[in-house]
């Protein structure tokens, strides 16, 4: 079955499309025997001969591709690059001969697992760099400014390393980024030479949580860490090369766009309006960030879709409608297709202004194809436009798929295609002139669009907010049904006029308007975050779950006959599954510093011996606890001395975090488990995560089985990844943790291999 509005066609030996015949047969997926009616049967097999039509299968390419890129993820090394390569050949030129069977849409979606593994693997041998294992102190660095965030309270740079020097090791990287205090960050495309402390590329905070480090690692970036002393800038020995003279350029467009801004608008307002037109969010404030995500308007502040849609949107509705004032144009010239380039080029010049993340760049990709679609008269907004924008999206970037923005910006398209192509078709379909059509001529039918956009996007990306961030938004539809046609109406289109008036000296006034919307948007903002229940604190959950629930919606999205509603019901048993995984009863951080437990009232006890507000807002936020960080409640039940600290677990059994090392001998003695940052003496009777282990596998959670403790941990045993590498000497370390004498006793009821031999 062809996609609706376009004409139906045979596709066999097409390259690209399906084949309707032998391939689209349904027959035998359930056997004669399976207990259901004829016309049950009858009718899955037509629906699902139905979901084998030509065009149907096209935009399950990029999820089989993505699949491939998940499973490459997975691995515990680094593959082989030139046998995935040479597998996903085979296997692509296999699909191909294959193209008139009926084993074809197997063999193109297998081959399409083999290129998302193959393109992910390639894809970070292309970028193989250094990655710094262990902290470095006062490091001598030079080189050149790429990139610079002006943040809430200090600066942020990127620095294309050209000499390093450091003591006792030989350690080279390519790029470091580096914290500076507000107003001294050097400018992009200087040349610097400074002294830095280096730290290693932030490792996942617990078991399951965001990599930091795979991030950086795909940046090309090897160590962040901070600068010491003055930074001087010098002239350079060599030249930095095309793509820094154009980073330059750039910085210096978006440095004279907040300066404009600045002269009119200060505070959130000028941060916000700076964040929608060149993507620099860092300097809005922490309580309207926060409330601005509470509310459900976070999207907002990034770059993506929609930003990208309102740019080409105003653009070609503004440069179509001048067109058709000229009737010689309006008649005789395709207007609607230059109309479309022009947005082409405005939404092109958008990308580049906004600095080109990958969230910007899956945007710019499918607001093209939508636009191009339009100048080659096809229909702009279909699935398969989707599927070609993410097919493009991960073929450039696969580690965008592991990344919230692209999972939520996807999730949230591929909802809203399907509203368009398969729900606002019936959507006030009635030609009469009913109560429907009535209201509708006062924008009813607008605000129900919206209603019904707001909603969908938000259901859709709500498994990955629970995944990533740990809470959903129950008044995420309220809160943009209030701001979001402000932003649309006058936010966007008043930037995009100041863009146009600033060098001629006329922006003024567009700033101000685009204030006034900010500040309703704010003002909703605020009152949505502030509502009771505004925030819905979710456990956190592994990936099996929120697989699931990609598959659900997936399911719901992309099929077209009542088949999609069994995408329903494996949303619902993800939900349920992610709802009922049980919490650890026991945190450690990888340099075991903190420590969090659950006592008898069920929530997490802290023993901090190093404050890390960042560790301990994901703790809580993890774990579904509203309480802030620095809530005092966290300590309750936690003794500590010079020595260490300990704190019951909620059957009575102690835990202790022993500081030095005469702690050890009475903590080994009286506490069930023991955590150190040192070598735990092997005479300890307790429970033990000591250095080696803690240096071994990073973050650890705990839960209680029986006497003991099943570990879960940041690094699997023998796991090896260029941006997370194996620590030396990494030890073979046992997933249980059981009471030494428990053990003890289970060896001496266990007869050696000499006990044997003896009693033969």
């Amino acid at each position: 079955m062809a996609e609706p509005g376009r004409p139906q066609r045979l596709s066999q030996g097409i390259a690209g499309t399906w084949p309707t015949g032998r391939a689209a047969t349904a027959g035998g997926f359930l056997p004669a025997g399976s207990g259901l009616s004829p016309a049950i049967i009858g009718a899955l097999h037509e629906w699902a001969r139905g979901e084998a039509g030509a065009g149907r299968l096209f935009p399950w390419v990029p999820v089989a591709f993505g699949c491939g890129i998940a499973l490459y993820f997975t691995a515990d090394h680094e593959p082989v690059q030139w046998v995935t390569i040479t597998t996903a050949a085979v296997l692509a030129l296999g699909a191909i001969l294959l193209r008139r069977s009926r084993w074809f849409a197997a063999a193109i979606m297998i081959a399409a697992v083999a290129a998302g593994f193959a393109a992910a693997t390639w894809k970070t041998a292309r970028i193989a760099h250094h990655v710094l294992v262990k902290p470095l102190y006062s490091v001598s660095l030079s080189g050149f400014v790429e990139t610079r965030d002006i943040r809430e309270r200090t600066d942020r740079f990127v620095l294309r390393v050209t000499a390093m020097e450091a003591q006792r090791s030989d350690v080279t990287l390519d790029r470091v980024r580096l914290s500076v205090r507000k107003g001294t960050a050097p400018d992009v495309g200087s040349f610097v030479q400074l002294k830095a402390r280096l730290m290693p590329p932030l490792s996942p905070l617990r078991p399951g949580s965001y990599d930091f480090s795979r991030d950086m690692f795909f940046q090309g970036i090897g160590a962040s860490g901070f600068a010491m002393g003055a930074i001087n800038v010098v002239a350079p020995p060599v030249s930095g090369g095309l793509q820094l003279r154009y980073a330059a350029i750039m910085q210096g467009l978006r440095d004279a766009i907040d300066a404009r801004i600045r002269a009119t608008l200060d505070g959130d307002n000028r941060a916000i309006a700076t964040a929608l037109l060149t993507g620099r969010r860092d300097a809005i404030t922490t309580p309207v960030n926060d409330a601005m995500f509470i509310s459900g308007l976070g999207h907002v502040l990034s770059i993506s879709g929609y930003h990208m849609a309102v740019v080409a949107g105003v653009v070609f509705f503004a440069v179509r409608a001048l067109l058709a004032l000229i009737p010689g144009l309006a008649v005789g010239f395709p207007i609607k297709k230059w109309s479309a380039a022009a947005a082409l080029v405005a939404s092109a010049f958008y990308l580049l202004l906004s600095g080109a993340e990958v969230a910007t760049q899956r945007s710019f990709f499918m607001t093209a194809v939508v636009l191009i679609a339009v100048i080659v008269d096809r229909r702009a907004i279909t699935f398969r436009t989707l599927a070609v924008a993410a097919l493009i999206v991960l073929a450039v970037a696969p580690e965008a798929l592991v990344h919230p923005s692209f999972q939520m910006s996807f999730a949230a398209t591929l909802g809203l295609v399907a509203m368009v192509q398969i729900g606002m078709p019936n959507l006030f379909a009635s030609p009469d002139h009913s109560a429907t059509a009535r209201i509708a001529l006062w924008g009813g039918r607008e605000i129900a669009m919206l209603f019904m956009a707001s909603m969908i996007a938000g259901l859709a990306t709500t498994p990955y907010a629970a995944f990533h961030f740990h809470r959903v938004t129950p008044y995420g539809v309220l809160a943009n049904l209030g701001a979001m046609p402000v932003v649309s109406a006058l936010v966007m289109p008043a930037g995009l006029l100041g863009l146009l008036a600033a060098p001629f000296g006329l922006d003024a006034v567009f700033w101000w308007l685009m204030g006034i919307g900010i500040d309703w948007m704010i003002l909703v903002t605020r009152w949505v975050a502030a509502l009771p229940g505004a925030v819905g604190h979710v456990g956190a959950f592994g990936t099996a779950p929120l697989v699931a629930a990609s598959l659900g919606l997936i399911v719901m999205g992309l099929l077209r006959t009542p088949l999609r509603w069994s995408g329903a019901f494996v949303l619902v048993a993800a939900t349920i599954w992610g709802l009922s995984v049980r919490q650890p009863d026991i945190l450690i951080a990888g340099d075991g510093q903190n420590v969090a437990v659950r006592g008898r009232d069920g929530q997490l006890h802290l023993i901090r011996m190093k404050k890390d507000n960042f560790l301990l807002k994901e703790w809580l936020a993890a774990d579904a606890d509203p309480r802030d960080a620095a809530s005092a409640s966290l300590g309750d039940g936690v003794s500590c001395d010079d020595a260490g600290c300990v704190t019951p677990l909620a059957d009575g059994r102690m835990v202790a975090l022993a500081l030095r090392i005469d702690a050890l001998a009475d903590d080994c003695s009286r506490a069930a488990l023991v955590v150190t940052a040192r070598p735990a003496p092997p005479e300890c009777t307790a429970m033990v995560v000591d250095r080696p282990r803690l240096v071994s596998q990073g973050a650890l959670a705990l839960t209680r089985r029986g006497d003991g403790f099943a570990i879960v941990s940041v690094r699997a045993r023998g796991a090896n990844r260029p941006w997370s590498p194996a620590a030396a000497g990494d030890g073979d370390f046992e997933g249980t943790l059981m009471p030494r004498s428990a053990a003890l006793r289970a060896k001496d009821a266990t007869p050696s291999e000499a006990d044997l031999q003896a009693e033969d």
